[in-house]
């Protein structure tokens, strides 16, 4: 459940084409470069990526159940999670709409592939699909307390966070509070899916959301510190405040964190101690971070966060099959 700036902190910036000669010409866009403008508003990589951790929630979740999968109650909420963050996005690019004539030219509004009342009409739309495939899935998989209300309350709780990222009190130019923000909006993704097929009180799930919780939160630390000239005037964030050095080491502290989080359902379960060695590759990426951090190599830094949180996760899917 992201917006477009929390979905790039996460998965980095959508790569957007150049407007076309008949828009640079400032001609009517037709109908189907409204339609690829859209969807190109949603920003359709960072959304898969983001949307794909309902299906992995719920996996986790259900994994030592005999049940039957409910697919279409978390194809629902995989769709309503799609929509939802296409919302965001979109209200995003409107809401920035100025800014990114100089900052993101390309971008479909500023480009003028889309009015900002074509992008509003685009977002309520998302907003309503969202919204009834949320309440579709959960009738889908039945009228359940124990389902419905963590469901609701985690959807609630990120359209609250969504929109106070970028409105008032914009909490994304409040540094650690904004930072904050983006994680739980990150790991909330993993809850939902869970939550959705009634397993929000698997250990497991929240060991996974503890481990992308506080990585995203140190990537998104890290990433103050390389925009920190950029953000003057703009936000107040950690370094600003505290010096890039003792944020560096900070992050590093947030990261260990993690995988103490990472470590826990080997030992404690559901996995084996022994299959712990299938998440080294996420291990070492996280371990071997406190060079770059005090060499001050935060691009590095940033890259290597995101790869171990995907390293991560798969490697829970794989144990999941031993």
């Amino acid at each position: 459940m992201l917006a477009d700036s929390e979905c790039e902190s996460v998965f980095g910036p959508w790569p957007l084409p150049e407007p076309s000669n008949q828009e640079s010409a400032g001609l009517p866009p037709t109908m189907a470069g409204r339609i690829g403008a859209s969807i190109e508003l949603m920003r359709p990589k960072n959304l898969v990526l983001a949307s794909a951790t309902v299906p992995l929630g719920a996996y986790f979740a259900l994994m030592e159940s005999n049940d039957p999968f409910p697919w279409l109650a978390v194809t629902l909420h995989l769709l309503a999670v799609a929509c939802f963050t296409g919302a965001g996005n979109a209200m995003n690019d409107i809401k920035d709409a100025e800014i990114d004539r100089t900052a993101h030219p390309s971008r479909p509004i500023p480009s003028g592939r889309l009015s900002s009342d074509q992008a509003k009409t685009f977002a309520s739309l998302l907003w309503v699909v969202s919204v009834a495939a949320h309440v579709g899935g959960l009738l889908s998989f039945g009228v359940d307390g124990n389902v419905v209300l963590p469901t609701v309350l985690i959807y609630l709780l990120a359209v609250v966070l969504m929109v106070t990222y970028d409105h008032g009190p914009a909490t994304k130019n409040q540094g650690l509070v904004g930072n904050i923000v983006i994680s739980v909006l990150v790991g909330a993704v993993i809850l939902y899916g869970a939550a959705g097929v009634g397993g929000i009180g698997v250990s497991l799930v929240w060991w996974i959301f503890g481990v992308v919780f506080l990585t995203n939160l140190a990537r998104e630390m890290v990433k103050d510190c390389m925009d920190m000239e950029s953000d003057e005037g703009s936000r107040r964030t950690l370094p600003m405040v505290y010096g890039k050095e003792r944020v560096r080491m900070a992050a590093y502290v947030l990261i260990m964190g993690a995988l103490v989080c990472l470590y826990m359902p080997f030992w404690k379960g559901p996995f084996a101690f022994g299959q712990l060695v299938l998440q080294l590759p996420a291990i070492l990426l996280l371990i071997t971070l406190n060079g770059p951090l005090y060499k001050g190599e935060d691009v590095l830094v940033a890259s290597r966060i995101r790869l171990a949180m995907l390293a991560g996760l798969v490697s829970f899917i794989v144990a999941t099959q031993l």
